[in-house]
């Protein structure tokens, strides 16, 4: 948790009454003060009474403490047995410490300018852990904030039932049946059933507008309702040979994975929908995520690996290239299935990637150049990564032991704190709108919500923002 780290003050050993004690308290109640100037005549004694000791200024000569004051110190030493090291040394300690000056205490009316030093250093490293003292630590429940009950949730680890929406409403695919939640109100409602020769549900996806929602089922067609008619809209068939795992969204392009290890792009808008197929994996695609600019697609199977696409491989739309099967990136660094994909929203050409029970590893990379950043052993299988867009965060969800949630300082991938309550592996997570709350669900059959990520620091009213796409002419498609 990086909610500002509290640096040790150091304290003083001296005792807070030493300062305040007089000399020669000890001594006796008679005080010898040696005059200043000769004199031939016997010391007066001064006598002491009571707890304060006044010197008497009239032994005391002001004109020659003057003269010894103001007149340059003289070299006492030999110049010429000096070594030049040592005069280099001290021109150097004089320049960094004393600012050329050959006296600490002069007599000027102005105070020299201050100048970068070490002392300067310091003082700016002083002020900078004082800020971070100020810094509010930011609390993270340990205990789930909602527990709703989700029967039938089906225990898989390569579906992916479980979305929020950008108008705040939840969905969630349990058995043959995807019901909505909506978050601002609190209330359910059902969206659609589906007959048992097409289901289960195995994927749902929101579209951008937050209306649309694709769904996914396990006889490879693909679904598009209006959540606020619960109309379909569309079906979308002939894509894959077997069930449909995983979808993500690029603006109007639906992007889909499926158990025959195809990857295909689907502009809704269009009749022949289908306008790029990606061939890669040898098994079950179970994750799909687009980067923020959606000029990459990373996708993950149950062949181990990760493949990353470039958009611009899309943008012809020659038969050659519609079929192309080259990737970007390849990465095999996992030993198990790979679902759990996160891109960093702070800095785009950083991937997370969690492989599954045999693997066990969150790793980094690097899109642009193809290396593997780090790499982090979580001794539990790893189903989903989330990054935290107030905080250097990510979350992961995880299964047999603990299956508990885990939050981790990034880079250093320090635990910042794990949070504890599901019974089963949890198969599915996903982030409310604000960024704030997580909502995962697992095969112990309920839904949980996290606040782990925090308050937003600046709640501005949404924008009113206009959507068109994807279906805004739906009515020309036949």
């Amino acid at each position: 948790m990086d909610a500002g780290s509290i640096s040790s003050l150091s304290f003083s050993t001296e005792k807070p009454w030493s300062r305040y004690r007089k000399p020669f308290t000890k001594v006796g109640s008679t005080v010898y003060i040696p005059p200043l100037r000769n004199s031939s005549s016997n010391p007066p004694s001064y006598r002491q009474s009571g707890d304060r000791f006044i010197p008497d200024r009239s032994a005391m000569d002001f004109d020659v403490a003057h003269y010894l004051l103001t007149q340059p110190r003289k070299e006492k030493e030999n110049v010429g047995v000096v070594s030049p090291a040592k005069v280099a040394y001290r021109k150097l300690l004089a320049e960094t410490l004393l600012n050329n000056r050959t006296r600490i205490l002069a007599f000027n009316r102005k105070t020299p300018t201050s100048t970068d030093s070490m002392l300067t250093a310091i003082s700016e490293a002083d002020s900078s852990n004082q800020s971070k003292i100020t810094k509010r630590k930011r609390y993270i429940p340990q205990s789930a904030e909602r527990t709703l009950d989700a029967p039938d949730m089906v225990d898989d680890f390569y579906l992916n039932v479980l979305d929020w929406g950008s108008r705040n409403v939840l969905s969630i695919a349990l058995g043959n049946t995807v019901y909505l939640w909506n978050a601002s109100k609190g209330s359910t409602s059902e969206l659609v059933t589906v007959d048992d020769d097409l289901g289960p549900v195995t994927s749902i996806s929101w579209a951008p507008d937050g209306h649309h929602i694709a769904v996914g089922l396990n006889n490879s067609y693909v679904q598009l309702w209006d959540s606020n008619s619960a109309k379909l809209l569309r079906t979308l068939n002939e894509i894959h040979g077997s069930r449909v795992g995983t979808l993500a969204w690029n603006k109007s392009i639906l992007t889909t994975g499926g158990m025959d290890g195809k990857i295909v792009n689907n502009d809704v808008r269009i009749r022949d929908h289908v306008v790029k197929s990606y061939r890669g994996h040898q098994q079950e695609v179970c994750g799909l995520k687009w980067s923020e600019s959606g000029k990459q697609l990373a996708s993950g199977g149950n062949d181990n690996l990760i493949h990353i696409w470039d958009q611009s491989m899309a943008t012809s739309s020659s038969a050659a290239a519609r079929n192309q099967n080259q990737w970007l990136h390849r990465f095999d660094g996992h030993d198990a299935a790979v679902k759990a994909l996160a891109w960093c929203p702070f800095q785009s050409n950083l991937l997370a990637s969690g492989g599954g029970g045999a693997d066990r590893c969150i790793k980094f990379w690097n899109t642009v150049t193809g290396a593997c950043l780090n790499s982090v052993e979580t001794d539990s299988q790893i189903c989903g990564l989330l990054w935290n867009k107030n905080e250097r965060e990510l979350l992961s969800s995880h299964g047999y032991s603990q299956n508990q949630l885990t939050l981790w300082k990034y880079p250093s991938m320090v635990k910042v704190g794990e949070l504890f309550g599901h019974t089963s592996r949890v198969l599915h997570m996903t982030r409310s709108p604000n960024g704030c709350t997580v909502a995962t669900a697992a095969g112990d059959e309920t839904l949980r919500f996290w606040n782990v990520f925090g308050n937003p620091e600046v709640d501005k009213p949404a924008a009113k923002k206009t959507y068109s796409e994807p279906f805004a002419n739906f009515s020309r498609i036949r």
